[in-house]
């Protein structure tokens, strides 16, 4: 057994041998629609007011946009005009939404990054390495937020298979403007050439798409056309944009922050006011080679976790929220979401049972070489904690070399130093495009761990399909008994795992206002090494969506479960050692989410560890305007298992209130009713831009069980300012 991994290394080897050699038989069919950028001879006033600024006149403007629902292939039913021009710094984007009843837009937020699917909205992706697979996320609605994200891979997790993703959290400097006008609405982007990253000739082309978004019809339709699966970040099917004349880009950007904090109780007594300076640093090598560097990192704007309950045997899954480590994440990204991460951020600066940790500082050197081969370094120290942890050193090496067709070769090295022993981890990826609608993906890992015994070894190979009318994916993975990825994320280990999926999309022509009814079936397997089955799930749902948004979900699931050892579920109930099989009925219903109110019911009911689980989960959200969002939730399970029953009871209450696009106010309430867990964390931020600006933050938790590593009651002031320097 202990050879095996070595020869996954050679079936990887070979996969990407594989891929180099088909490349030439699975090219796409390029998009036809393309445009041309203008270059401006003033700048535009960015106040949302396109057609009357002299800097627009003479601006070829595109338009024709194509629906992808309701009508999939029918013309948007109102006209969306885009120009695009640019200056020797600065890329601007107008358009102009024109709307045949402007009364009825609707505006569902204005915080900065909030959700444009629930409100009239435009977005603008730009692929500006024109690698046809990662991309930058530009958008607004009539209110003037402002959104930006990374695409990686075309953010094709689809299908839980790892590689790729929307980077919501990614941040930059730019600006935009909106206004509503009577026969529609308008907006104005400028967007700096350093918040971007490109390649090196002076005139390029780019990939772009643009979506608009309709809500009172739920319209959403595109620029370059796309089939029913797909959305804005199916950069291989996107447009093009010629004529864009770059500058040689220089960019330094120092982001300093002070900060002051009052900290009170908890789990290690902590009684103490404390200040803090530190910095980071942005520095373009290149228009595509970007180091950053942070000294004393704090995360104290951050929200909190939310409030968890294990019922099973595995571990839980928390997702990283802190900024400097979301920026770029998809590029060291490999593995399988939440299951087995070779890479985990989360494991720096935090401890063994949630305690937060110094972060003395660290670098990163991030984006391409050439146009298609992105790196991803990084190196970090975490501080000695008494008690609690060591002094730690953290690198990751990431390559990863893009070829036609959504396919690429990689590799991952990830080392920790510190401690009782030091852990590293090894990985091979690759992925390979098949056609228009085929994608097969796999790793192979290996990890090393002194005096660790079993096999260290990881490996996956899976595929999908996603045509207009079906979906199907399935893959089959192990992870050996002793793979030990200490900077990364495993939900269980020793195990064999196969899982399948099917889905059906059907668009009935007329009835009852239905959009979309997809059924479709998956089956998730787990087997240890001796043969032994220990978790299997098969999942039959019906899913119905309604034009207005609202949705309507049943299932069935027949569920094993084979305990080996009796383990505690919850304090005073054991789950004892045996097989188990059960029934369950899923049911769950939701209305329009751009409505001013609106809410989601789901009903849980079947057999649970021999014995017998009903949970009910409501949720309601209230808006006033794009200003006020509200949202409660809560989660009831009732439980009676043979070896005792109990109930578990998680509410949480979000509101958030935005005074402008860059200042708001937002306040997270949990409440765990078992454990008689309070949480509260209190949120005020006045942005400059980028996330940086003023933030007050007030956290009060009223027991230590499931955030020990927090003080009881904590209120920190911080302020960092952004200085462009070139």
């Amino acid at each position: 057994m202990g050879q095996r991994p070595f020869n996954h290394l050679g079936v990887i080897a070979h996969f990407s041998v594989v891929v180099l050699c088909l490349q030439s038989l699975t090219a796409l069919n390029a998009s036809p629609r393309s445009t041309q950028a203008s270059e401006l001879s003033i700048e535009p006033i960015v106040d949302g007011i396109v057609f009357n600024d002299p800097a627009w006149q003479g601006v070829t403007s595109t338009s024709g946009f194509t629906q992808i629902r309701p009508n999939e292939g029918a013309p948007a039913q109102n006209q969306t005009e885009v120009r695009i021009g640019f200056t020797a710094d600065t890329l601007y984007i107008g358009v102009i939404c024109h709307d045949d009843d402007p009364s009825a837009i609707i505006v569902s937020g204005s915080r900065r990054d909030g959700n444009l699917q629930n409100s009239d909205s435009f977005r603008v992706v730009i692929d500006s390495f024109h690698d046809q697979q990662n991309g930058f996320v530009f958008g607004t609605n009539p209110a003037g937020l402002a959104f930006d994200a990374q695409v990686i891979n075309e953010a094709s997790d689809r299908f839980g298979s790892g590689g790729g993703g929307l980077n919501t959290d990614w941040d930059t400097t730019w600006n935009v403007k909106s206004i509503i006008f009577d026969s529609g609405w308008s907006a104005e982007f400028a967007i700096p050439f350093t918040s971007l990253r490109y390649g090196r000739d002076t005139i390029q082309t780019w990939g772009i798409n643009f979506e608009r978004i309709v809500r009172r019809t739920n319209e959403v339709s595109y620029w370059a056309p796309l089939p029913r699966q797909y959305n804005l970040f199916r950069l291989s099917l996107a447009g093009s944009i010629d004529n864009i004349n770059v500058p040689s880009q220089k960019n330094l950007k120092i982001t300093p922050y002070i900060l002051g904090a009052q900290k009170r109780g908890g789990s290690q007594n902590v009684e103490a006011n404390n200040e803090e300076v530190g910095v980071d640093i942005k520095y373009s090598i290149t228009p595509s080679l970007t180091l950053d560097a942070t000294y004393n990192t704090d995360f104290a704007q951050v929200e909190s976790d939310s409030l968890q309950v294990n019922l099973d045997r595995f571990s839980l899954f928390f997702p990283e929220k802190r900024p400097f480590f979301l920026e770029n994440a998809g590029q060291f990204s490999v593995g399988v979401p939440r299951e087995v991460e070779l890479f985990f951020s989360r494991r720096i600066g935090i401890g063994p049972r949630g305690e937060q940790l110094p972060i003395v500082g660290g670098l990163r050197l991030s984006g391409k070489l050439g146009n298609s081969t992105n790196i991803g370094l990084l190196q970090m120290r975490s501080d000695r904690v008494s008690d609690i942890a060591e002094e730690t050193d953290f690198s990751v090496v990431r390559f990863n070399h893009e070829l036609a067709n959504r396919s690429s070769i990689g590799m991952l090295l990830v080392n920790k130093e510190g401690g009782l022993y030091n852990n590293q981890t090894y990985a091979f990826d690759g992925r390979w495009g098949i056609g228009d609608n085929g994608l097969l993906q796999g790793f192979v890992a290996k990890t090393h761990t002194p005096d660790m015994k079993g096999d260290d070894y990881a490996w996956r190979i899976g595929g999908n399909y996603d045509s207009e009318k079906w979906g199907y994916s399935g893959a089959y993975s192990e992870v050996g008994e002793g793979f030990n990825p200490e900077v990364g994320f495993l939900a269980r280990k020793n195990y064999r795992k196969a899982n399948a999926f099917i889905m059906r999309r059907i668009r009935p022509q007329s009835l009852w206002g239905l959009l979309e009814w997809r059924p479709h079936a998956s089956y998730d397997g787990y087997w240890d090494f001796d043969g032994f089955y220990e978790t299997g799930r098969i999942h039959i749902d019906s899913s119905l969506e309604w034009k207005n948004g609202a949705q309507a979900h049943t299932a069935i699931n027949l569920t094993h479960e084979g305990v080996k050892q009796d383990f505690q579920i919850v304090r005073d109930v054991t789950v004892s050692k045996g097989k188990y099989d059960h029934k369950e009925l899923t049911i769950y219903s939701g209305t329009d989410n751009s409505a001013k109110l609106s809410g989601g019911l789901q009903l849980v009911a079947g057999g649970f560890f021999g014995g017998d689980r009903f949970r009910v989960s409501p949720s309601i959200r209230y808006r006033i305007g794009e200003t006020f969002n509200a949202s409660l939730s809560y989660n009831h399970n009732d439980i009676d298992l043979p070896g005792g029953d109990f109930e578990v009871n998680l509410t949480s209450l979000r509101l958030s209130y935005s005074f402008t696009p860059k200042i708001s106010l937002q306040a997270f309430v949990q409440h765990n009713e078992r454990d008689n867990v309070l949480a509260t964390n209190l949120r005020f931020a006045w942005l400059q831009e980028a996330g940086a600006g003023l933030y007050i933050v007030y956290n009060e938790t009223d027991d230590d069980i499931n955030s020990p590593g927090r003080p009881r009651k904590e209120l920190v002031i911080k302020y960092s300012r952004i200085l462009d320097l070139l």
